[in-house]
């Protein structure tokens, strides 16, 4: 087989489902457990973390920011509504451009979510051990020395807490999906009634003046401050690496995700309005925790601060827990496809979950909160989940013409208009992103292409199966 033949060579839709139906992952998750693990992926990281990054890049117009991104959010989140009713497996986007684009684009596909969901789940970590040291601060007038919550580069040697968190949720994942479900809806109620809780103390202390002006740094900081903030979108396509754990992926799983996204923003934007109504703009700058920040600023009493922490600190962890487990179910595919080795596909019969993947994903997770600073984590992870939702949205259009009348639990309205918006959203998005971010990103494709061409290629389920599977359909 040519190299050409190789990169443009499909697995069929249905081909997808078989393996699905013929997996050994239990399905156990209901429409409420898949929407609380989509919560769980995304509120969390972006307004108790990246916030503080965003803010002085958009001024007040941050509300705005989040607003743009969670427009471009929506755009390929009813893309990936329709095709996870349609392809309800594990493999998310990386198994919807496997059937439509490709393997060479699917690989790509695949390996910006690896940048995307573990790289992600590093970045919220990072932010969990700032959290965790404002606690200490208020409760016992202590905190962790630099020199151990900290990565090189920001002043430290290696981020204990970071390193502590993952391990946790790689733990409770080793338990199986339903008790990871059930202890992630627990920690959703729980962060969410934090955020209610800020809420209401900073609309208190909102003053108009802090508004003024609107746009400090004109449109540009506008759409710089919403590339920043589409990092604490992601995650909202969580529900879709559930689709072979879902009791009911066609119906649920479309569900799930514009339920997710619509709470998710609304929340965000009532969190920004109160906090850069309660304290000016430049009061965030250098600020990681910023909402403890704003309550610190805005009330004497340190109790509304130390509770802010408690949450802060179970809302990542939610967020750490649940994108780990996409990352895991993302690699089971990519291994039941032969792109990656078996190992990673293996099930523990009395858990139902990919041990050795699980062990795996979290070791590298771990190491790389370790030693990496935030900003780097969260702009990388932006760039490689738009390349991603942009394939999604291209997905979308060639099912829908090369199989019109292959049954579609949920259909994205105004289409193809809307995909084609997503894609430029999208686009638009990445170009927004400094160049230092594009060369992470470029690097990272090299690696990715060298490993495809190097292993995958040859290694593939469609290049050692009959030729039956090697047809594109």
């Amino acid at each position: 087989m040519t190299l050409r033949a190789a990169a443009v060579r499909r697995k069929p839709v249905a081909d997808l489902i078989a393996d699905s139906d013929h997996g050994t992952l239990k399905r156990s998750l209901g429409l409420g457990q898949l929407t609380m693990l989509s919560i769980g992926a995304t509120l969390g990281s972006g307004i108790f973390v990246v916030l503080g990054e965003a803010v002085p890049v958009a001024g007040p117009a941050v509300v705005l920011s989040f607003v743009l991104a969670g427009v471009t959010a929506l755009f390929s989140a009813l893309s990936y509504a329709e095709l996870a009713g349609m392809i309800p497996v594990s493999g998310s986007s990386y198994s919807y451009a496997y059937a439509t684009l490709g393997e060479l684009v699917a690989w790509v596909c695949g390996w910006c979510l690896v940048l995307e969901y573990g790289v992600s789940v590093a970045s919220v970590a990072v932010g969990w051990g700032q959290y965790l040291n404002e606690l200490l601060r208020l409760a016992f007038g202590f905190a962790i020395p630099d020199a151990f919550s900290q990565p090189p580069g920001s002043g430290g040697i290696v981020n204990v807490p970071a390193i502590v968190v993952v391990l946790l949720a790689m733990f409770l994942l080793l338990s199986g999906a339903k008790e990871s479900a059930r202890a992630n809806a627990i920690m959703v109620v729980i962060k969410v009634g934090t955020l209610v809780l800020f809420c209401a103390i900073a609309f208190s202390a909102v003053r108009a003046a802090n508004f003024a002006p609107f746009l400090p740094l004109g449109l540009a900081g506008l759409s710089a401050g919403a590339a920043k903030l589409f990092f604490s979108y992601i995650g909202f396509d969580a529900a879709s690496t559930a689709g072979e754990e879902a009791k009911n992926p066609q119906r649920d799983l479309p569900r799930a995700i514009l339920l997710s996204l619509a709470i998710v923003t609304v929340l965000y934007c009532l969190v920004a309005v109160a906090a850069v109504g309660a304290l000016p703009w430049q009061d965030f700058d250098g600020q990681e925790a910023a909402l403890a920040h704003v309550l610190g600023a805005v009330s004497d009493n340190p109790l509304w601060a130390g509770l802010l922490a408690v949450g802060a600190i179970v809302a990542i962890s939610s967020v750490v827990l649940t994108v780990l487990y996409g990352q895991t179910r993302i690699l089971f595919s990519m291994s039941r496809d032969g792109l990656v080795p078996a190992s990673l596909s293996k099930v523990d019969p009395k858990t139902g979950t990919p041990r050795i993947n699980t062990l795996v994903v979290s070791g590298f997770v771990a190491t790389l909160a370790a030693f990496v600073p935030l900003g780097k984590l969260a702009d990388a992870t932006s760039i490689g989940t738009l390349f991603a939702f942009g394939l999604v949205n291209i997905a979308v259009l060639l099912l829908r013409k090369r199989q019109p009348e292959a049954p579609r639990s949920f259909r994205v309205p105004f289409s193809p208009v809307t995909p084609i918006l997503g894609v430029l959203c999208c686009g638009y998005m990445m170009l927004s992103l400094d160049g230092e971010t594009w060369i992470v990103f470029a690097g990272w494709m090299a690696l990715g292409l060298g490993i495809y061409f190097g292993y995958s290629m040859r290694r593939s389920r469609l290049a050692v199966d009959s030729p039956v599977r090697r047809h594109n359909s």
